[in-house]
């Protein structure tokens, strides 16, 4: 059902001042992200370089972690809060609490962004370019480490705030289902809840100390291990609002209804239990962690690929509905008649299509013996920007679209404009990812500054470096300019006027409703538990055994960057870093 009437700031003007606000710092981190990003492609392509290659590392970690963490969390609270209000129809329980957790939030990225930042202010010792991932024996400042403990804080008062929403709620309406809305919101909190502890271990028991100097070393393995406990879990605190959307408004834009809620709560129950025990799928190449534990993980991967069938089969059929609705006719026909005009139709719908792309290329990287062959390359990149970089960062554009006037009360700019920039956006990843998958194939690795290599030359097999190169520069060159122009759109529609004639607030009706759907799927206390026992099953015995072949804080080493003495290679070359010298 809809909770229609009126915009959203009429009906919560306090919730909406709060959205927006969340929503202007989503767009910052946006903006700087993107800038970072284009700087690096133009870097690493050698065309033009501002800095030097030992201080791209800082830029490839500010564009990490503002893209990765800071712009999509901050876009989920605010659609989370939207929804939960919304399909609630009532306000949060304390503005002051919602503001507290927002601000913890906006502490912890300017933490951990003064930290990574620190490397450019001459004769100022702070540094933390370590990545996203941040694996030991790199090592942060103390300040990343703590702004990143500080923004997640932030993010589990933010969720415990939901859930004191519902909680209100249900003493009133004890017999009432959980709307669809929230009941996606909460059960995507607990999965955070759950997959965050991760790296929240990791960060506050190993990380941090060892930073501060109250620890000599860490466990690099088990860190390592703790980080992919969370890193491949985060992946979908990302994309399930991303699904959120695509469920409750996507249907509603094209003018039908959402073809069967009781699938759309078995996908989040099954994202909830299933997202977790997966992330030693990243460690295929690791040593210390045996063959067999891997396998496991493989199988639980592929499990996930249920979830995102039955949400492509939901998603398109609602929109089969819509575009039948409207006129729409034959067996493929009545794809016309979608609202391909509308930018916040045809940016979700592409970043959809994109999704699709991405789940071929996730494969891969799920399957333990193809894995070997893109691993550590810009397959990997390539993959990441057809998830986080279009299903998710292109559904939040666009739906951008339709949440301003709700949050404002103000008409969209130009919804030209708004196409234009979705089909930018869509045009520049096609050109990006296209070119990062079929380098990864050849071997072009990641993450260093340097990748050509004097007197290597890859084997491509259609085309040429040159032309891999220039797709890059294309690609990224077209989503900084996607990004400026989605930054104008919104600009121009702050600074514009109050107006009438605004879509009402609220959500896709359904064909199949909550009555149809068996009540034990809104117990989330039991899909809690079944979640936590999956993760015991999946890690309990890889951790155990990490820490009995290198005990709880490593068997040695020191923060990188470091020298090696000597490393014998083959039995007959010896190196010493230390000075240079090859014998």
């Amino acid at each position: 059902m809809s909770a229609e009437g009126s915009t959203y700031i009429d009906q919560f003007p306090s919730e909406a001042k709060l959205i927006r606000t969340a929503f202007y710092s989503s767009f910052v981190a946006l903006f700087v992200g993107a800038l970072m990003g284009l700087l690096q492609v133009f870097h690493r392509l050698d065309i033009a370089r501002i800095v030097e290659s030992a201080d791209y590392y800082s830029l490839l970690t500010l564009h990490a972690v503002l893209l990765v963490l800071t712009f999509t969390i901050f876009f989920l609270v605010a659609i989370f809060t939207w929804a939960v209000t919304t399909s609630l129809d009532r306000g949060l329980e304390s503005m002051r609490f919602a503001w507290a957790w927002y601000g913890l939030m906006v502490a912890g990225t300017l933490m951990a962004g003064i930290a990574i930042l620190g490397a450019f202010i001459p004769g100022l010792d702070m540094s933390a370019a370590v990545l996203y991932t941040f694996y030991a024996p790199l090592q942060a400042h103390p300040l990343f480490y703590l702004g990143l403990v500080v923004f997640i804080v932030g993010t589990w008062i933010a969720g415990f705030d939901w859930f004191r929403s519902w909680w209100a709620w249900k003493r009133e309406n004890p017999d009432e289902r959980i709307p669809l809305p929230t009941f996606m919101a909460l059960t995507t909190t607990l999965f955070w809840y759950l997959s965050s502890l991760g790296v929240a271990i990791s960060v506050l028991v190993f990380l941090l100390p060892w930073s501060l100097g109250i620890f000599d070393q860490v466990n690099a393995l088990l860190t390592r291990t703790l980080f992919w406990y969370f890193g491949h879990a985060v992946v979908y605190f990302w994309l399930m609002p991303a699904y959120m959307l695509w469920y409750t408004l996507l249907p509603k834009i094209s003018g039908g209804k959402l073809f069967s809620d009781p699938l759309a709560r078995v996908v989040f129950v099954l994202f909830l239990i299933l997202s977790t025990p997966t992330g030693i799928h990243h460690q295929y190449l690791d040593p210390g962690i045996a063959e067999g534990f891997k396998f496991i993980v493989m199988v639980n991967t592929m499990f996930l690929l249920l979830p995102s069938l039955l949400t492509a089969f939901t998603v398109v059929a609602s929109m089969e509905h819509g575009a039948r609705q409207r006129g729409g006719s034959g067996t493929f026909g009545w794809l016309r008649a979608l609202p391909w005009r509308d930018p916040v139709f045809a940016g979700m719908a592409l970043a959809g299509l994109m999704f699709a792309a991405a789940g071929f290329s996730g494969m891969i990287n799920a399957g333990m013996n193809i894995n070997y062959l893109v691993h550590n390359t810009w397959w990997v990149v390539g993959h990441f920007h057809l998830t986080i970089g279009t299903a998710v960062a292109l559904t939040f554009m666009a739906v951008t679209y339709w949440f301003l006037p709700q949050m404002t009360g103000k008409k969209l700019w130009s919804k030209t404009a708004g196409l234009v920039q979705v089909l930018l956006w869509f045009l520049g990843m096609t050109f990006m990812s296209n070119s990062m998958h079929r380098q990864g194939l050849i071997g072009v690795p990641r993450r260093t500054a340097e990748p050509e290599y004097r007197g290597f030359e890859y084997e491509v097999a259609v085309g040429s470096m040159s032309e891999l190169n220039m797709q890059i520069a294309i690609g990224g060159t077209l989503l900084f300019i996607s990004a400026l122009l989605f930054l104008f759109i919104v600009g121009m529609t702050v600074l514009g006027s109050r107006t009438d004639g605004i879509a009402d607030n609220g959500f896709a009706d359904t064909l199949s409703g909550p009555e149809d759907a068996p009540r034990v799927l809104d117990n989330l206390k039991l899909w809690t538990i079944i979640a936590v026992l999956l993760v015991i099953l999946a890690y309990s015995l890889p951790l155990a055994s990490i820490i009995s072949r290198g005990g709880v804080f490593g068997p040695g080493g020191s923060p990188s960057p470091q020298f090696i003495e000597s490393v014998l290679l083959y039995g007959e070359v010896a190196v010493d870093t230390a000075s240079k010298v090859v014998t």
